[in-house]
């Protein structure tokens, strides 16, 4: 059978992707080499929201006499932690799956390669089977990143090192754990197993742990988790792994930790090895990653790729509308995809979010604009819920177009709220005409519009 549209890579662009495609009336063919739902489903987003909440309820039981309810002899069982997250897993997989079978999306679970271009169309392989397709949209998502250092093959063979995949199955919480990377997933381990009572060191390059967040929300964070316990170890490169322990460097000496495990969490890369792209010549850069325009087309007629395989913004939510703009242009709606306006969130203890530039990213780019930092505690619901939090929103304004181009956050509910201030920026409203929006009250949101007042 020949079809409209594969898809190769079942993961947030992939499977969201094969559902608008088919119901606008369009044959597909999906492939999935590992598990419908991808890394996010599986290995990511969604088991380490799981085990982050149980994390967040046993904290509460271990502080919540200053909310007057007194707890005593709360545990963790790690074990009931972790059949519960595979529980959550299987129902959205079953969903996802359900999602596919009701718009008669044809589902192939096996590992796909890309073999030729015909007349026909683009020819596809899995297990010496050949199927056909008019377009190709390549979702094939992102690998953890395994640099070349001494000890860490041998390591992870061994399971003393593990990526995210491995770590979110562990039934048993390690007496030491070390963290190589201080990004998201690596501080989002960090404060589930500090919780869970590993002593937890975090080795990060940076000088500064979150990656591209603001530098301020940073230095808070990484004060957070220095009192529950963490020790940071910035500005280090790790230079090897023995059997018990990790070596790394910093202003040329040496220093050694020793771990039961070590998760390596240093970033990830596009997977595009053994698609077969280069038997239609798909244009790739330097990592590897599939070249695309605003429009998702990669440089080969009826070729597109979204999500993570195209390096530009790994996010699952980056990928669904990636994978809508990709569909909406192969069936004839011309759409572009924005980058500006992208929200990103680290679900620690507390909450990291943010949207938009940074006062470093605006400074680079030269831009005129203003900010405003408030306290959480402007927010009256925030005090109320939160005995002792130290959260900060921070606004930043074009001067030039009074407008909102960036929003950071940390503290409780930021997550949540993250959505709204994405929408200040992507609509281009001036601080005026948000200033006339009603916020329902007592809302942890209202926060912004208390940033709004203050410029």
């Amino acid at each position: 059978m020949k079809y409209d549209l594969i898809i190769i890579g079942g993961g947030p662009a992939g499977y969201l992707g094969a559902e608008r495609a088919a119901a606008k009336g369009m044959s597909v063919l999906l492939f999935e080499k590992r598990n419908l739902g991808g890394v996010c489903l599986n290995e990511g987003c969604v088991p380490s929201k799981a085990l982050l909440y149980s994390a967040k309820i046993y904290d509460y039981t271990k502080h919540s006499e200053q909310y007057g309810v007194k707890v005593t002899g709360s545990s963790l069982d790690q074990e009931t932690v972790i059949k519960r997250k595979n529980k959550v897993v299987k129902t959205l997989v079953t969903g996802v799956k359900g999602a596919l079978k009701k718009h008669n999306v044809t589902v192939v679970e096996k590992t796909a390669r890309i073999e030729k271009k015909s007349v026909e169309g683009f020819v596809v392989s899995a297990d010496n089977e050949f199927y056909t397709g008019d377009r190709l949209l390549i979702c094939s998502g992102s690998e953890p990143i395994m640099p070349p250092i001494p000890g860490l093959l041998e390591g992870y063979q061994k399971g003393f090192v593990l990526t995210n995949r491995e770590i979110l199955d562990l039934t048993k919480i390690p007496e030491t754990l070390v963290i190589v990377g201080g990004g998201v997933i690596g501080l989002e381990m960090a404060s589930y197993f500090n919780s869970a009572g590993s002593k937890v060191t975090v080795v990060e390059m940076l000088d500064k742990i979150g990656g591209p967040i603001d530098d301020e929300i940073a230095e808070l964070l990484r004060r957070e988790y220095e009192k529950k316990g963490i020790t940071f170890n910035l500005g280090c490169k790790v230079t090897s792994f023995t059997e018990k322990s990790v070596v790394f460097e910093k202003d040329g000496k040496t220093f050694e930790t020793d771990a039961e495990k070590v998760l390596v969490s240093i970033g990830r890369k596009p997977s595009t090895k053994d698609l077969g792209l280069e038997n239609i010549g798909v244009e790739k850069d330097k990592r590897g990653a599939i070249i695309t325009d605003s429009m998702g087309r990669t440089n080969v007629a009826e070729v597109y790729a979204a999500g993570d395989v195209n390096g530009v913004s790994m996010l699952a939510h980056t990928a669904y509308r990636e994978a809508e703009v990709c569909i909406n242009n192969i069936t004839g709606k011309k759409d572009v995809m924005r980058y500006s306006a992208i929200p990103s969130v680290i679900y620690t203890n507390p909450e990291v979010a943010s949207v938009g530039e940074t006062e470093a990213t605006a400074k680079q780019k030269n831009m005129d604009f203003e900010s405003v930092t408030l306290s959480m505690k402007f927010s009256g619901r925030y005090v109320a819920e939160n005995e002792g939090g130290n959260g900060i929103c921070k606004v930043l304004r074009d001067k030039r177009t009074n407008r909102i181009i960036g929003v950071s956050l940390i503290g409780n509910y930021a997550s949540e709220l993250i959505y709204g201030a994405a929408m200040m920026i992507e609509t281009q409203m001036t601080v005026e005409d948000l200033k006339e929006l009603v916020f329902p009250h007592p809302t942890v949101c209202e926060i912004l519009r208390e940033a709004l007042f203050a410029f």
